[in-house]
């Protein structure tokens, strides 16, 4: 591993960066065009019709942010200019082909005459997607980007973001080692990228064959990637379509030199561009927000569970710095758990704290214009213990509702179906997030930790690069930095 300045590195370089718009590409993008204004260019592709709906989805989504706020500060007026001549916004869709759906010949010879790195960051992260779009997008999308990658003439390396979680539930220390091409959490055979694309597309056309509903096609696809995830041991078909990418990667790549990032839990910035930034509601924001607004009061979960969170701009650093390591590297693949449950481990309990403290000195205000009280979380540390909770407070009086509501004629019927939808909402969610909330597994980070290592010892610039999360102090990031940006723009 040889590592050289990395300001250095990205100068006069170009890179294509897939998926443009999402959380960490934003901070990425704009990371580079702050630190490093003498890159050459950064083509930025995203979904839209055309040039104009991508520039104007990508100054929307990205440059109109407060992430772009110091390059704002910096440029003034003058910004606009300064983005795009650094800066080339496409239109496309790596579900279509390997040309990734883009349409100009001349600019498709362009970037494969030019780009020197290509970043994917292209993906769906719903749990509880259609099987067809996650199959499609993350697995499928991610093979198209691969074959691009292999037309660029000047590739210097090529990187992947995936995610921690394409373990399952697998306890114990996890290493940061590649998954072999059919390889399955639960020792099942048969598993093909062939037969799943088979499936999903036959699944779907005898849906709408037999004149199905969009409503009801969305339902079936949905338990379909449940189905076809869970026959093979993962829980949901998000990270079993980013277990299949990387298996094709690692098995199709030949020389591309390849760098599969696998982040944990993402929350809000730490330091950079500026501490607490957040886009969207994170795995752990979710409950930040109904506990603040009043409306988490129980939480199923092991209280000593450790939860492994990583923020952004640390997982942004750590992807720059291992392109800057692994470039011209023929042939290798590398993977970096990027993550804190072995090097700076934090308890669900003191996350729970310190929400606790935030939201008792810095309450919600209500719609009502009164502010919203919160009390100690009740913890129900086991799966029993969730489902007498539910048979007493939701099961029970549901029950009796359905009794009543007969007895009186329906009169109750649409109190009754939205008491039934939420109990159903509950459970549909448990069933989703149930494998995470007593996880037993811990991410080995000894790559992660070689390439810190590897950079100090090189004397780059970790000052503006840091990731090392033991620089973390955990109760003054949740009080001070990560509750507060949650607050401030999830909350709104």
């Amino acid at each position: 591993m040889e590592l050289t300045s990395v300001l250095k590195f990205l100068e006069n370089r170009t890179i294509l960066v897939v998926g443009a718009t999402g959380f960490l590409a934003k901070i990425f993008v704009e990371k580079i065009l702050r630190v490093q204004p003498n890159a050459k260019k950064l083509y930025l592709l995203l979904r839209a019709q055309d040039n104009n709906a991508a520039l104007q989805r990508f100054n929307n989504e990205a440059v109109a942010k407060d992430l772009f706020k110091l390059l704002r500060e910096k440029h003034g007026a003058n910004l606009n200019n300064f983005i795009s001549q650094r800066t080339t916004i496409l239109p496309g869709d790596i579900t279509c082909d390997e040309n990734l759906g883009v349409k100009d010949s001349n600019l498709l010879e362009e970037m494969w005459k030019e780009v020197e790195a290509v970043v994917n960051l292209a993906a769906t992260t719903n749990f509880d997607e259609r099987y067809d779009t996650a199959l499609w997008l993350n697995a499928l999308g991610a093979i198209h980007v691969l074959n691009f990658a292999k037309k660029c003439s000047k590739l210097k390396v090529l990187l992947h973001v995936s995610t921690a979680y394409v373990s399952g539930e697998k306890t114990g220390l996890i290493l940061e080692t590649p998954y072999n091409l059919g390889e399955t959490l639960n020792g099942t055979s048969g598993l093909n990228i062939d037969t799943e694309k088979k499936v999903m597309e036959e699944t779907l056309k005898q849906l709408i064959f037999e004149g199905s509903s969009e409503e009801s096609i969305t339902a079936a696809m949905k338990e379909l990637g449940l189905e076809r995830a869970r026959k093979y041991g993962w829980p949901n078909p998000y990270v079993f379509t980013k277990a299949l990418a990387e298996m094709l990667l690692g098995d199709l790549k030949e020389e591309v030199p390849l760098v599969i990032l696998r982040p944990t839990i993402v929350t809000s910035t730490f330091q950079d561009p500026f501490p607490g930034w957040v886009e969207g509601i994170r795995t752990i924001d979710s409950l930040a927000v109904g506990y603040g607004k009043g409306k988490l009061t129980s939480f199923v979960g092991d209280p000593q569970a450790t939860i492994d969170v990583i923020p952004a701009d640390m997982v942004v650093n750590a992807m720059i710095v291992s392109m800057v390591a692994h470039a011209d590297q023929r042939g290798s693949q590398i993977i970096y758990h990027v993550g804190t449950s072995v090097s700076n481990p934090v308890e669900f309990t003191l996350i729970q704290d310190c929400a606790f403290h935030y939201f008792k000195e810095h309450p919600w205000i209500d719609k009502q214009g009164k502010p919203v009280i919160v009390s100690k979380v009740n913890v129900l540390s086991s799966m029993d213990s969730f489902h007498r909770y539910m048979v007493l407070h939701y099961l029970l009086p549901l029950k009796g509702l359905e009794i009543v509501n007969t007895v009186l004629c329906q009169f109750f019927q649409a109190k009754y179906l939205e008491l039934h939808r939420k109990i159903k909402f509950v459970m549909r969610l448990l069933d989703l997030y149930g494998p995470y909330l007593f996880f037993k597994g811990i991410y080995d980070d000894m790559n992660t930790e070689k390439l810190r290592r590897a950079a100090k010892e090189a004397g780059i610039e970790m000052d503006a690069f840091n990731f090392n999360p033991k620089s973390i102090n955990w109760e003054d990031y949740f009080l001070n930095t990560h509750i507060p940006g949650v607050v401030k723009y999830v909350f709104k």
